[in-house]
C-alpha cells in the first residue's frame, strides 16, 4: 500500500506540471473548426482501482490461506484419530497374541502328559505314535495286544520275562562240561554243547550238540547227537542228526533227519529221512521221502505223507479212467 501511494503522489505532481488547470484550451483554426483538448487522465481513480484489485487479491489469498489452514487442521485431526485407532488395534493384537501363546503352552503340556502316559502303558509293542495308542478306534486292538502280551509273559522266580521264542538268537555258545549235573530247565539264545547230564527241558535258539545225557524234552534250531543218551522228545526247526552209539527214547520232529543210531519213537519230518546202515528204528516214519540203506532195521510203518504225489489219489484216478 505504501508503494502505490507514493507512486500516485509522484504521478499527480508530474501531470500538474505538464498540464496546469488554468491553461486555456487551445483553439484549432483548421477547416473542421475548433478541436477540444484531450481530457486529463484521472490517475487517482486508476490508482484507486489498482489498490482495490490488490486488496481483492490479498483478501482472496487470505481466504485461500484460511481454507488451507483449516484443511491442514482437519488432516491433522484425522491423523490423530487414525494414530489412536492404530494404537488401540496394536494393543488388542498384543492381547490376542498373549492368549494364543498361553493356549499353545497348554497344548504342549497336554501332549507331553499324553506321551508320558503312553510310554508307561505301551512297552512290548509300541504303536506308530502316542495318539494312536489312545485313539478310540484302536482301543480294541490295543487291549488284544496287551492280552497277547500277558499270555506271552511267564514267571520265573518272581521275575517276568518275555516268551523265549520271541527273543533274537545270538552267536554265543554255552557248555555243560563232563561230570556236571544240572537239575532244572535250561534256556539259551545261543548254541549249547552238552557233555554232562541234564534232568530237565532244554530250549536253545541256536544249535544243540549232545554227547552227554538228557532226561527231558529238547527244542533247538538244529540237533546233533553223538554217543548220547536221550529220554524225551526232540524238536528241531532244522535238521536232526543221530550218530552211532546214540540211543533216543522219544519222538523226533524236524525238517530233515539222518539216523545212524537207535530210536524208539515216531519220526515226523517234513523233508527227507535217511536211515544209515547202523540205524535201528522202532516206530512210525512220516516224511516227504525215505532212504533206507542196506543193514538198517525198521519196525513200524513208513508214510510219505509230505510227498508231492499222493498214492491214494493216483490210484483213484486210474480207477476212474
Amino acid at each position: 500500500m505504501g508503494f502505490f501511494s507514493e507512486l500516485k503522489s509522484d504521478l499527480s505532481q508530474a501531470v500538474n506540471t505538464l498540464m496546469p488547470e488554468d491553461k486555456p484550451e487551445a483553439e484549432n483554426k483548421g477547416s473542421n473548426g475548433p478541436v477540444e483538448a484531450p481530457k486529463p487522465v484521472d490517475l487517482d481513480s486508476m490508482l484507486n482501482r489498482l489498490d482495490d484489485i490488490k486488496l481483492d487479491e490479498a483478501a482472496e489469498r487470505k481466504e485461500d490461506a484460511v481454507e488451507e489452514t483449516e484443511a491442514a487442521e482437519n488432516v491433522a485431526e484425522t491423523l490423530d484419530e487414525v494414530a489412536e485407532d492404530a494404537v488401540e488395534t496394536i494393543d488388542e493384537l498384543k492381547e490376542e497374541i498373549e492368549e494364543v501363546s498361553e493356549t499353545v503352552d497348554e497344548v504342549r503340556e497336554l501332549e507331553e502328559k499324553i506321551e508320558e502316559q503312553t510310554q508307561e502303558e505301551i512297552k512290548v509293542e509300541e504303536p506308530k505314535n502316542a495318539l494312536e495308542a489312545i485313539n478310540p478306534a484302536h482301543i480294541g486292538k490295543y487291549v488284544a495286544d496287551k492280552n497277547a502280551e500277558t499270555e506271552m509273559i511267564t514267571r520265573n522266580g518272581g521275575i517276568e520275562t518275555m516268551d523265549f521264542e520271541q527273543q533274537t538268537p545270538t552267536d554265543e555258545v554255552a557248555s555243560i562240561t563232563e561230570g556236571m549235573i544240572v537239575k532244572g530247565d535250561i534256556a539259551t539264545t545261543g548254541s549249547l554243547e552238552l557233555i554232562g547230564k541234564i534232568t530237565g527241558n532244554i530250549k536253545c535258539l541256536g544249535k544243540l550238540n549232545i554227547t552227554g545225557e538228557i532226561n527231558g524234552d529238547s527244542d533247538a534250531a538244529e540237533v546233533y547227537a553223538e554217543s548220547a543218551r536221550i529220554t524225551g522228545e526232540i524238536k528241531s526247526k532244522g535238521s536232526v542228526k543221530v550218530g552211532q552209539s546214540t540211543v533216543i527214547v522219544g519222538n523226533i520232529f524236524g525238517s530233515s533227519a539222518v539216523i545212524a543210531g537207535a530210536v524208539k519213537g515216531d519220526i515226523d519230518v517234513h523233508g527227507p529221512v535217511v536211515l544209515d546202515t547202523t540205524a535201528i528204528v522202532m516206530g512210525n516214519i512220516k516224511s516227504q521221502s525215505v532212504q533206507i540203506n542196506n543193514g538198517a532195521v525198521i519196525e513200524g510203518m513208513c508214510s510219505q505223507a509230505y510227498a508231492d504225489v499222493n498214492p491214494s489219489e493216483f490210484f483213484e484216478g486210474l480207477k476212474n479212467k
